[in-house]
């Protein structure tokens, strides 16, 4: 549970910076990517105690399902960074509850701002279009983490 504890704060911390600057700093992701696999190397495990195999496994689904959305222009790459080490550092049911957590929360925002915006456009200003991720991933993670493990 305490590993679980660990992603949440790491998860936080990438939730508040995309948030205010729109983007992910590699050392979070990319850090904590290789942190992840250091002690995968080193353990067997992931951080959340699974075989090293099934982290493998996640690594490859996140690589999956955020390449075509960075592609497409809907994830920025801090956004597949992030989804990369989350699944090296779990396993492939806590990145898709994390992925299925993030859904409705991020549709439920996207409509709450365009309702509360579309009143409050100023002339000839645009609202940025990018919408941060992670606090959705958040979200999911600590849903699936104190919910439904």
């Amino acid at each position: 549970m305490i590993h679980g504890v660990v992603i949440v704060l790491w998860l936080g911390l990438c939730a508040v910076q995309d948030m205010r600057q729109r983007q992910i700093a590699n050392g979070l992701t990319l850090g904590v990517g290789l942190l992840a696999l250091l002690y995968l190397s080193w353990t067997g495990v992931t951080w959340l105690g699974a075989p090293a195999k099934e982290g493998g496994w996640a690594f490859a689904l996140a690589l999956l399902l955020g390449l075509p959305g960075y592609v497409l222009g809907r994830f920025g790459a801090g956004d597949v960074k992030l989804l990369a080490a989350l699944g090296m550092a779990t396993t492939v049911d806590p990145l898709l509850w994390s992925l299925i957590g993030a859904a409705p929360v991020l549709g439920a925002w996207l409509l709450i701002h365009q309702w509360v915006s579309a009143g409050h456009a100023k002339p000839g200003v645009e609202a940025s279009t990018k919408q941060p991720f992670a606090p959705f991933l958040l979200t999911g993670f600590a849903l699936y983490l104190f919910w439904i493990h």
